[in-house]
């Protein structure tokens, strides 16, 4: 599908509510447009995957089945890999090459979970019991099932629209749920690619039910329906603490995948020219808008005015730009309003008389472009220091021992990633018990594997994606007892 197509058909979608429009955000250019679906779409969604789980017609199938269908959908995102990232590149404005980089990830994770399809067994025990309610001895057979939750709810953010969305499906489909899906309001495109590709490789109809609309009218319906077991989201801590509030009218199951304010800690003996350029390209990798970009930067004392001028020359070196851009390794911020809230946090630290290194300000150009943006003498109760940006905006404070390094890492409400740049692997690894994040890198920034699980401390989520803590999200625990 042509980007035109996809334009085309997110504006058939089901919905009778507002116009949504479809931004670029390199040109700020509208390129398409779309109705709300509302709860109604979110009805008619839930609905049709209700009647498919109960028919088992995707949940009740032989697991080698479901296996070999996730294992196609792989196939078909290789096959079609340059339009998805064409089409990601062109609704987020993140450069070519970065999207080009991210589609082989999804069909990496589609055949990771095709994999654990045959592997979602439970336990089994040897019972014998004397007394109990009865006071008679029993000798019992005892085991466990795996089942799926039923229907799930999937929300997918903006900033990597096809990724996110497969993050999701696969181990949900895996597990044998049926879905409703709602991608983000910004980001709808390549969410309907895959919806096709999921048809094509053999996903039952209904089985996967894609909603477009905004979060406070289609994605609020999909958390308080009463007939969704369960919701998967990733996006803000703020909108989590909704869902959580929202979902409490049939307890239905939540895992969250929050906000984060990432510490990077560097060491005076740590390999300075590796930490300083993954320690800005952790920050100013897709102008900042990843969860687990390191917006605080610790650096011991003597070699703090080191990296800080290291940081600034990596800022002021990366060419930004657009798909069209010749070059360009940083794209725009998704939007106006997320351009007004970068901008509002610098302007803050400002008026509070924060040492702005390098940047802060908006390029002179069409589109939501930001300077990367360096800042120093940041007080620890500031906002900034506080409170996720989700921008090209780092803070860069000096360190003196273990003890202070760790105290102003864990200094926040936040604790999704971590980062330690040291030689001393002793060091390194005391700090990884002491970090608190769900993720710790050790000389090393920006690197994940889909086997290995992903989540959050604090208030940066509740749950597991990726791994076997990933397909397990998705199915509950039966016990089941055996008088022989």
């Amino acid at each position: 599908m042509s980007l035109n197509s996809v334009l085309d058909e997110v504006r058939l979608r089901p919905g009778s509510g507002e116009v949504i429009p479809i931004i670029d955000p390199a040109t700020e250019e509208q390129i398409g447009e779309f109705n709300d679906g509302g709860a109604e779409a979110v009805d008619n969604a839930v609905a049709n995957a209700r009647a498919t789980f109960e028919s088992g017609v995707w949940s009740q199938i032989p697991a080698r089945e479901r296996a070999k269908v996730l294992w196609r959908v792989a196939d078909l995102i290789d096959e079609h890999a340059e339009e998805l990232a064409l089409i990601d590149s062109a609704n987020t404005g993140m450069p070519l090459l970065q999207a080009q980089m991210i589609v082989p990830t999804c069909a990496e994770i589609f055949r990771y979970y095709a994999g654990w399809c045959t592997k979602l067994n439970g336990d089994a025990y040897q019972v014998q019991m004397t007394g109990g309610i009865t006071g008679a001895h029993a000798d019992l057979h005892a085991y466990t099932l795996k089942e799926p939750y039923g229907v799930v709810g999937l929300i997918f953010p903006w900033n990597g629209p096809i990724f996110n969305a497969c993050t999701k499906l696969a181990p949900a489909l895996a597990a044998g749920c049926s879905s409703v899906a709602k991608p983000a309001e910004e980001t709808p495109l390549s969410v309907l690619v895959l919806e096709r590709l999921l048809t094509q490789a053999g996903v039952p109809d209904g089985v996967v039910n894609l909603v477009t609309g905004y979060g406070h009218t289609a994605g609020a319906a999909l958390v308080e329906h009463p007939d969704v077991e369960k919701i998967a989201f990733t996006g803000s801590t703020e909108v989590g603490r909704r869902i959580v509030a929202a979902s409490a009218g049939n307890l239905k199951r939540v895992s969250l995948e929050l906000g984060g304010k990432s510490p990077v800690l560097i060491y005076d003996d740590a390999d300075l020219n590796s930490a300083i350029t993954m320690a800005a390209m952790g920050i100013f990798i897709h102008s900042g808008q990843g969860c687990i970009c390191g917006s605080r930067i610790f650096v011991q004392r003597g070699v703090y005015d080191q990296v800080v001028d290291g940081i600034a020359m990596v800022a002021n070196n990366l060419q930004l730009g657009g798909p069209k851009d010749d070059g360009a390794v940083i794209g725009p911020l998704i939007s106006e309003k997320q351009l007004n809230r970068v901008m509002g946090f610098i302007d803050e630290g400002r008026r509070d008389s924060v040492d702005v290194i390098t940047g802060g300000h908006r390029l002179d150009r069409s589109g939501y472009f930001v300077h990367p943006t360096v800042l120093a003498n940041v007080d620890q109760g500031m906002r900034l220091s506080q409170q996720e940006i989700f921008g090209p905006v780092v803070t860069v404070l000096p360190f003196d021992d273990d003890d202070e390094a760790v105290a102003l890492a864990n200094n926040s409400e936040y604790g999704l990633a971590a980062t330690a740049w040291t030689r001393d692997l002793g060091r390194a690894h005391r700090l990884a018990r002491r970090l608190q994040a769900g993720t710790v890198s050790l000389n090393c920034q920006l690197v994940f594997d889909h086997s290995v699980p992903f989540g959050g401390y604090k208030q940066s989520g509740w749950g597991h994606e990726w791994g076997r803590e990933g397909v397990e999200s998705f199915l509950q625990t039966k016990s089941v007892y055996t008088q022989l």
